[in-house]
């Protein structure tokens, strides 16, 4: 998928859409979309020009979920893992100027079960200084009503950061 968000699509879509300024993007998911989108940005900031995440799960070197999978898909050495953990490489970002855009319900069933870990995500950019939106969303879960209700913000976020690009 990291292949084809980050060269693929871009290629096919600057090949088919002459129009298209595909120096000219930004990236943004849900849950675990959110947090491809968080470890593709981070990766390619000088691919896009912001990021925003809904409920990502955003240290998942820290969660059961992400140990079991990562332990399946990366084996069992831990420092394999960094590479694909958000937490782990804003840490070693020092050049992060756009704010990140991270909305989470506080009903999350997944938040409860410490499975998403923002505030794990939010400590590390504090500790680098990387500009961080956090928006907790009182009375919403991992829905797409929550992702409906706050789409138009996202949109927005994404959109200054393409005009002044």
């Amino acid at each position: 998928m990291y292949d084809y968000v980050v060269k693929e699509l871009p290629k096919v879509l600057s090949d088919n859409f002459e129009q298209l300024n595909t120096s000219r993007a930004s990236i943004f998911g849900h849950s675990m979309g959110g947090h491809g989108a968080l470890t593709i940005y981070l990766k390619n900031t000088d691919k896009f020009k912001s990021v925003s995440a809904f409920s990502p799960v955003v240290n998942p070197i820290n969660c059961p979920w992400g140990q079991k999978a990562f332990s399946n898909y990366l084996g069992p050495a831990k420092s394999d893992w960094e590479e694909y953990d958000a937490t782990c490489l804003i840490k070693k970002c020092n050049k992060i100027s756009t704010p990140i855009l991270i909305d989470q319900g506080e009903d999350d069933k997944f938040l409860a079960e410490q499975q998403l870990l923002p505030r794990n995500f939010e400590e590390a950019c504090k500790a680098v200084g990387a500009p961080l939106t956090l928006r907790m969303q009182p009375g919403y879960d991992h829905s797409y009503f929550f992702i409906a209700t706050f789409i138009d913000d996202h949109i927005a976020h994404h959109s200054q950061f393409l005009k002044s690009a």
